[in-house]
């Protein structure tokens, strides 16, 4: 193991808590609900526990049958999660989201893949997985804040054309908030993992610069699509 990269035990992790506990204790003074916040901890430290098993077995399968099994997992989990903060919740809105999810994700992946990183063999879990899974939460985050900022705007009166505009700008902020900080405010996440494993700065940049910009088009894509079939329900 390169002893550039810092192992780090569950104890450590203890450290981490304490501005976690700030923000609970904040949201539980503020907002009438104790039940969000720490159901979203348990479910994340539960399903990384077991991600990093699964994950395990997945890298050292070479079957393409079950990374395709995977990202159906990932995709039909985002579409479900990505609807998860607006009042409404048909079945059609559903499908908008997963389709949505699929074409900005699946398309950005495809891309990346083949014309970036051009992979011998399309179905490398080691690489595939991760990507994907990057993609699509950043598909699901963007579809989600325009369903809810639409549902929002529609409740106004709004016209179609209006509530779109707004719904698709809202959707990009956090993004675009990310574009301007990077490497100014932030180090992102998969920058900041390579050069602590001891890569070379400037070819953890080419991937970083790589990210960012599969997560602004799948992210954009998902949204506009998303936002297109809502016209069906106005």
């Amino acid at each position: 193991m390169n002893p550039s990269i810092y192992n780090i035990s569950l104890q450590d992790l203890l450290w981490v808590m304490i501005p976690v506990v700030v923000v609970i204790v904040i949201y539980i003074r503020w907002i009438d609900d104790r039940r969000t916040l720490f159901y979203a901890l348990f479910r994340m430290l539960i399903q990384l526990i077991l991600i990093g098993y699964v994950l395990t077995y997945i890298f050292e399968s070479k079957s393409p049958y079950l990374v395709v099994f995977i990202l159906s997992i990932m995709l039909i989990a985002a579409s479900i999660i990505s609807l998860r903060p607006i009042q409404k919740k048909q079945k059609s809105l559903y499908l908008y989201a997963f389709i949505s999810i699929v074409v900005g994700g699946i398309f950005t992946l495809i891309i990346v893949t083949t014309g970036v990183l051009e992979l011998s063999f399309w179905f490398e879990p080691r690489i595939l997985i991760p990507l994907a899974g990057m993609i699509f939460a950043n598909s699901m985050n963007a579809v989600s804040i325009a369903a809810e900022r639409f549902e929002s705007e529609m409740s106004r009166e709004n016209s179609y054309i209006d509530a779109r505009a707004i719904s698709y700008k809202a959707a990009l902020i956090p993004i675009i908030n990310v574009l301007f900080a990077v490497g100014l405010v932030s180090l992102p996440g998969m920058m900041t993992g390579q050069i602590l494993s001891g890569v070379d700065p400037l070819i953890a940049v080419r991937y970083q610069m790589m990210v960012m910009l599969m997560i602004l088009g799948s992210a954009g894509i998902s949204a506009a699509v998303y936002l297109v079939f809502l016209k069906r329900e106005v």
